[in-house]
């Protein structure tokens, strides 16, 4: 008989155990889950932060090519009155000179819109990536009530 209870006993103490540990194991694994959570958070708020500084630098790289475009627009228009200038005098050295100068405005005109289109496609996948870490980082604040109301609830 105390064999029976002996065994009983050690049978109710390993059970005790087990869900003693399941438990202590649960509450250590929420805790790891949560500081988790957390450093992933940090980590998305960090990471809309370099996308916030990249689409400020992008806007202004396009502003700068605006007023290049602008400047580059004003000088042909000069260059187009040399040219009729030059056409009007007859001077053919000076009528070469005033189309090589047209020519030279209009690749850097051609250039600088170029520079934009490729400032602005860099903005739009800027704006694109912050996008998809402000939806990692609702996702992850979403994990940790959820992991926060697990842990206090069990």
């Amino acid at each position: 008989m105390n064999r029976q209870i002996s065994g009983w006993t050690t049978g109710v103490a390993v059970v005790t155990g087990i869900f003693a540990g399941i438990a202590l194991w649960a509450t250590v694994a929420g805790a790891q889950e949560i500081r988790d959570d957390l450093r992933d958070i940090r980590g998305d708020r960090q990471d809309i932060r370099r996308d916030t500084r990249d689409i400020r630098e992008d806007r202004g790289e396009i502003r700068q090519d605006n007023r290049e475009i602008r400047q580059d627009a004003r000088e042909l228009r000069g260059d187009r009155q040399s040219l009729r200038d030059a056409i009007k005098s007859g001077d053919p050295q000076a009528i070469r000179n005033a189309r090589r100068e047209l020519r030279q405005d209009r690749r850097e005109m051609r250039h600088d819109v170029a520079e934009r289109h490729h400032d602005v496609r860099d903005l739009r996948q800027d704006r694109h990536e912050r996008d998809g870490d402000v939806r990692d980082l609702r996702h992850d604040r979403r994990e940790l009530r959820r992991d926060v109301h697990a842990r206090r609830a069990g």
